[in-house]
């Protein structure tokens, strides 16, 4: 492995000193400093590329530098991987936490702003998507209610069933809600002709996000980067940061509110992003999982639903004010308007 880095680092004009693995990616001293030199699937490097290519073109430089080779290449193809180079940073927590992630969701709203693009579509497209999956849904909420059918069955209730019948409403609640934003998405865009996309990062977190010494944020790690509705970057984003145990989501609403100060959602952005969001998916594929399982995980599927519906009461809570804060926006608009 230390030869073929020797050889990639050639392309730049680099001899390496010493190297230091961190998984994919590689400490590499040199006398001209130190750096970083990241090994990605070559199935996902061509895209990278065009991506790193298509923000410098649209004027989006907030991105850690990726150094191009002798010949102007950003990265060097070897063994079915892509090799890039960056400079080595070392993450300094010198702000506090919760301004960083302010200045995270402002750049992430700059870069969908520099990217945005409107592209055409089928509303019969948009149609079979809609069906689909409220038809999907409809078989959920079918399952629910056998589910708790199955529950009440029982004589003396095994700890999960004992657990997930406490959370039945709940989650049936979340699901209707999800059905019915969906289906407001869908009366809101089923006309419209177009589709807003932007380049969403793809994997949104503070490990991909440095400030350096004057205050500046800069994104890295572009590997995921695709073309979509900026909901793509929010979601995985915000499930993520509430599966943990019940907790104030304040800060959640302040992250989001920034964003969208930057970059507002449409109305039916809006609506799905709610509504994929509150979706509790999660919760009911652990019920299908346990009817086939062994009973001797008990306590596994126990905790693990415990988890999700924490989860799901987290994301219920922060809904509850997304939903307040449009609420407060249509009635400003009404009053301006009158």
């Amino acid at each position: 492995m230390a030869r073929e880095i020797s050889g990639i680092l050639k392309n730049y004009g680099l001899t390496s000193e010493f190297i230091e693995p961190f998984g994919n990616v590689f400490k590499v001293y040199t006398k001209k400093g130190v750096f970083a030199l990241k090994k990605i699937p070559a199935t996902q490097g061509i895209d990278f590329v065009r991506h790193i290519q298509q923000l410098f073109q649209q004027g989006y430089y907030r991105i850690v530098p990726v150094y191009p080779t002798f010949d102007g290449r950003y990265g060097v193809w070897s063994h079915q991987s892509l090799y890039y180079l960056m400079p080595w940073i070392d993450q300094e927590e010198n702000e506090e936490r919760d301004n960083q992630y302010e200045k995270l969701f402002r750049e992430l709203a700059r870069l969908h702003q520099l990217t945005v693009k409107a592209i055409p579509i089928e509303q019969k497209e948009r149609t079979e998507f809609y069906e689909g999956v409220k038809a999907e849904w409809g078989k959920q909420e079918e399952f629910l209610e056998q589910w708790i059918s199955l529950c009440e069955r029982e004589t003396y209730m095994p700890p999960f069933f004992l657990l997930s019948s406490l959370y039945y409403m709940d989650i049936l609640q979340a699901l209707r809600y999800a059905k019915r934003k969906l289906d407001q998405w869908y009366e809101s865009s089923k006309d419209e002709e177009k589709a807003r996309t932007v380049l969403i990062h793809g994997k949104i977190s503070m490990d991909h996000y440095f400030i350096d010494e004057r205050g500046n944020g800069f994104f890295s790690n572009f590997e995921n980067a695709k073309l979509g509705s900026p909901i793509h970057d929010l979601l995985p984003f915000f499930s993520r940061m509430l599966k943990s145990y019940p907790k104030p989501v304040d800060e959640y609403v302040q992250w989001y509110t920034t964003y969208t100060r930057y970059f507002p959602l449409k109305e039916e952005e809006n609506q799905l992003f709610l509504s994929y969001l509150t979706h509790p998916g999660k919760i009911i594929r652990t019920l299908e999982s346990y009817l086939n399982s062994n009973r001797k995980k008990e306590i596994r599927y126990v905790n693990k639903l415990q988890n999700e519906y924490w989860q799901l009461k987290n994301i219920e809570h922060l809904v509850m004010q997304f939903e307040e804060i449009e609420k407060a926006k249509n009635n400003e608009n009404h009053e301006a308007s009158s």
